[in-house]
């Protein structure tokens, strides 16, 4: 593949519809060979931004290229790029075959290449079916399938996993792994981290239009540090104790509780000793993905300089 085939750049994407701010100054790139999530609550601005990639709706600042090119300009870019926007319409009298064939003749493929592609997302035995008595899953898997007709360089899917069952979501996660393997490139969007966790290597987290983490996934569980909650007879005399001992992660909660983050409670009741702090209470704490998703979501991260503090410091 010749340099930059399947790669896809967001910089500086911004998107305002009236007075409201969609998307604000996004910036990621997608490397073909990996599988990246999408990830943030539902009107995070994800839709947005991936409708913008696909040319759908025009930036208000900023550029989205596939390949180093918009997408307007790719020539046939059904051969380039297949999407799964959210709200696939399909005629419902006409069958799984008739539909892929027509979309087929637009992208300038064969006619055997819906045969292909039906096999591919596993639905041959129902290719004569009328689509109008199809599962929100069997919905989704031809929709995956007309994306596949061209057989792009680049998949973008849109909360494909809604509907799947687990077995469906089972699926999804092997076709995507093994469309990557293969030097592809896969963006897939998901407001559910748990839903995609095991699909994905790459994440770009979204909150309120802005990225608040980009990067590897394992980067972000390596994030799950463990806290220890302490209540102390001098939380002062303690503080200085551990910022001694080297633990200058020492969080003041309310009514002279310390959260002291990257160390197990034993050595704090070692340095508490030590220094003849008494002990009140002690708690240990281990943030899950699911919860630091919630955290960096959930609004308390707008703005704060902690977007960018992944592996020095976390607010609880």
């Amino acid at each position: 593949m010749h340099d930059g085939s399947g790669r896809v750049v967001v910089q500086g994407l911004t998107k305002t519809f009236g007075s409201v701010l969609a998307v604000q100054n996004l910036s990621f790139t997608v490397e073909p060979g990996t599988v990246t999530g999408f990830l943030g609550p539902n009107g995070a601005g994800k839709t947005t931004t991936l409708r913008m990639l696909l040319g759908l709706v025009t930036p208000t600042a900023g550029f989205a290229t596939i390949n180093g090119r918009p997408f307007h300009s790719l020539g046939n870019p059904g051969r380039v790029v297949g999407a799964v926007l959210e709200a696939q319409s399909f005629h419902p009298k006409r069958s799984a075959r008739d539909h892929l064939r027509v979309y087929a003749a637009a992208v300038g493929v064969p006619d055997q290449r819906a045969d292909e592609v039906l096999h591919l997302v596993g639905l041959t035995d129902a290719a004569e079916r009328g689509v109008g008595g199809f599962s929100m899953g069997m919905r989704q898997r031809l929709a995956l399938a007309t994306a596949l007709l061209g057989d792009p360089q680049v998949l973008v899917l849109d909360e494909p996993a809604n509907g799947l069952d687990p077995e469906g979501i089972k699926w999804l996660r092997t076709f995507l792994q093994g469309f990557a393997k293969g030097g592809r490139t896969v963006l897939v969007s998901s407001h559910l981290l748990a839903e995609i966790e095991q699909t994905v290597e790459q994440v770009v987290i979204l909150s309120r239009g802005q990225a608040v983490y980009y990067g590897p996934l394992d980067q972000l569980r390596k994030s799950q540090q463990s806290r220890v909650i302490v209540t102390p007879s001098d939380p002062g005399k303690l503080t200085s104790a551990l910022q001694e001992a080297g633990h200058t992660m020492v969080e003041q909660l309310p009514d002279g509780v310390l959260a002291v983050s990257n160390v197990d409670a034993r050595q704090v009741g070692d340095i508490a000793l030590a220094a003849e702090v008494a002990i009140y209470g002690m708690s240990s704490e281990h943030a899950d993905l699911e919860q630091i998703f919630f955290r960096l979501t959930s609004g308390q991260f707008s703005g704060a300089p902690q977007q960018q503090q992944w592996g020095h410091g976390w607010t609880a």
